[in-house]
């Protein structure tokens, strides 16, 4: 049996399972591709386009582990002068009395006890730092911060600073349809559809990413800013972004984040990270099945595309990231 047959086995029942049409797996070991796997077309009509290594994934709420880097980047050139700043200092436009003792610790953990209501409006759902829940709002100020900051969306500073060194050419905010872009199945008895958006200003849930630049994406945090010997960003930046900032009070069943990055520490209830994967370990995941899981431990860094929304459905949610999480941590041991 192969070293990663198990991996490629589990992904694939699942694959079916949540009926994906697409599914796609990179990993690299010690900075070196030791496997990649794609199988399905880019959609679930008979016509559609084989995946292969060029084809670009809807990575969805994966996109905050790049905001994350800019806010970072951010906090290390000055530009803000910590996490443990009040929110309401930076959005003046909104109801202090709303924002309330929220700080940007609060935002970048999902701690911030804000959301919004049909609306649009801001609401306050608890105290700040009082739960963790997954909400956008932090998402989209957050967002917003970082343009007024840099007078530019944080997608340009990440071309500029991050993609362009890196030398990305498939990852990026897309408006218009190509033919590299898998569609996302929302009812799988209804053909997949268009997930591209009307701005590239990182606004919209419109990043599309190969799988092989996506686990690129988590080796140059592994690897502390470094690609094939170049320093792409400072060291202190990375390690900033994958640093536990949740506030330590915070009860001990909800996950730990970094700049959005779930970090293991120790197994949590309802962290996204199995308790066999060892400590020091990150993850990002979006809503449409991508995972980026990173074990600094054992030099590995894992790439999981799916193009199925809400791909693991609601009753066994925690359980399916939970265990491609462990099988990845038990191939490695």
């Amino acid at each position: 049996m192969s070293t990663y047959d198990h991996m490629v086995s589990w992904v694939e029942e699942i694959k079916e399972r949540n009926n994906s049409s697409a599914a796609a797996l990179t990993v690299i070991k010690e900075n070196e591709i030791v496997l990649e796997h794609y199988s399905g077309s880019h959609s679930n009509t008979s016509n559609a386009k084989p995946v292969h290594e060029n084809s670009r994934f809807n990575v969805a709420s994966a996109r905050k582990s790049y905001l994350g880097l800019c806010i970072a980047i951010a906090q290390y050139e000055g530009k803000i002068r910590s996490l443990d700043d009040y929110a309401r200092e930076y959005f003046k436009d909104i109801d202090s009395d709303i924002l309330k003792d929220t700080t940007l610790r609060h935002m970048v953990t999902h701690t911030h006890g804000l959301d919004e209501n049909s609306e649009g409006e801001i609401i306050r759902e608890f105290d700040a730092g009082e739960k963790w829940a997954y909400r956008g709002i932090n998402i989209k100020l957050m967002t917003q911060l970082i343009h007024n900051l840099y007078g530019v969306p944080f997608t340009e500073l990440l071309y500029r600073k991050v993609f362009l060194p890196m030398g990305l050419k498939e990852t990026g905010w897309e408006t218009q349809e190509n033919d590299d872009l898998v569609k996302v199945i929302i009812d799988p008895d209804k053909n997949g559809e268009d997930t591209t958006g009307s701005k590239e200003d990182g606004t919209e849930s419109n990043l599309f990413v190969s799988t092989r630049e996506f686990a690129l994406w988590g080796n140059l945090f592994l690897n502390k800013g470094k690609m094939n010997g170049k320093q792409i960003i400072p060291e202190e930046v990375t390690e900033f972004a994958i640093r536990i900032h949740t506030p330590e009070h915070l009860s001990k069943e909800y996950p730990r984040n970094g700049m959005f990055w779930f970090l293991q520490d120790v197994p949590r209830e309802q962290s996204e990270l199995g308790d066999r994967v060892p400590t020091g370990s990150f993850q990002i995941l979006g809503v449409t099945g991508p995972t980026l899981l990173v074990i600094p431990k054992y030099k590995v860094v894992v790439a999981k595309m799916y193009n199925k929304r809400y791909n693991y459905g609601n009753e066994n949610y925690l359980y399916y990231l939970k265990e491609f999480s462990n099988i990845v941590a038990d191939t490695f041991r």
